[in-house]
């Protein structure tokens, strides 16, 4: 072969390896990677099971709506083919224990009953639309995975708040999103609402005391993080578009999050106003390309720490 045939087969082999490894993968086929502790594991399995149920919707890496199959307020069944979507919400915040936690809500008290009459699953169905559950949902999958000491709660902010305030006692350890990497059972987070555009920075002063405590957040599990060298996170989360649905986020070299994610850039600081009027410029028709699901205000990662590393007393 010549000379200069090689060099440039051997310079192809270079570029298309890369893009080898980067194919996207089926993250919930996969097996437990090597060293992942048990309640991790369990974490995972949980959470993939669900994704499976409502049909596998997802967000790619790009922060695109792929394949939204179900909604929460719908009869249609799971992939099981027995369960309408509503029942099994209800199901999350009835298991969870969070149900209770909600009894003085209108509509609480008919989703603690078992379905079949028509003005209770009404009743039900009404309060379903009306509550975020994503917390719901992460407690669910906490505790169906065996999670000790979880602070199941209704509010994502209180587990956040138990990290940060009780780190002795919570399964969790609390971590700068940007800073440290992301592996399977830990769970990202982010601010919502009129909470987003606060940041790691703006979470922790109003958990130290020293800000307004952030109310309105949103968690996902972690399932998978960089496999295959792919430089892409996996998570899961309830209460997403409705569904529960699988997001798959960029990760840098060093396998944390990209700091391009940050819907404020790091150092930037902005009133609600400002950082109203920069969302509503920034996402429209004009500009589809500015429309990006994954940009968010990444505020905390919480990771899971190995059992013995905090105390098993009651809480």
């Amino acid at each position: 072969m010549r000379p200069h045939l090689l060099i440039l087969l051997s310079l192809a082999a270079l570029f298309l390896a890369p893009a080898r490894a980067l194919a996207a993968v089926e993250a919930c086929e996969l097996p437990p990677r090597y060293g992942v502790e048990r309640t991790a594991a369990s974490l995972v399995q949980v959470a993939c099971r669900e994704y499976r149920q409502w049909y596998r919707p997802f967000i790619d890496n790009e922060g695109r709506v792929i394949a939204l199959a179900l909604s929460e307020g719908d009869r249609t069944r799971l992939e099981d083919g027995v369960t309408p979507t509503w029942q099994q919400v209800a199901r999350y915040w009835r298991e969870s224990g969070t149900l209770g936690q909600m009894g003085a809500m209108p509509g609480a008290s008919s989703c603690m009953l078992t379905p079949g009459d028509r003005y209770y699953d009404s009743d039900c169905r009404a309060f379903l639309l009306d509550h975020p559950w994503s917390a719901a949902f992460i407690s669910w999958v906490a505790l169906r995975a065996g999670v000790p000491n979880f602070a199941a709660s209704p509010r994502h902010m209180d587990y956040i708040a138990h990290a940060y305030r009780d780190p002795a006692r919570s399964p969790y350890r609390y971590a700068d999103p940007f800073a440290e990497k992301p592996a399977p059972g830990d769970l990202l987070c982010f601010l919502r609402g009129n909470d987003s555009g606060r940041g790691a920075a703006g979470l922790r002063a109003g958990l130290a005391g020293t800000g307004p405590l952030p109310t309105q957040s949103h968690c996902e599990v972690v399932v998978a993080a960089n496999p295959g060298g792919d430089r892409t996170l996996y998570s899961i989360g309830g209460n997403v578009l409705n569904s529960v649905v699988m997001r798959m986020l960029p990760l840098d070299r060093t396998g944390r999050l990209e700091r391009g994610l940050a819907s404020v850039p790091e150092g930037i600081t902005m009133s609600q106003g400002e950082y109203e009027d920069m969302l509503a410029n920034a996402c429209g028709p004009l500009r589809p390309e500015a429309c990006n699901f994954n940009r968010r205000d990444w505020a905390v990662l919480l990771k899971l720490r190995r059992p013995p590393a905090f105390s098993s007393g009651a809480l």
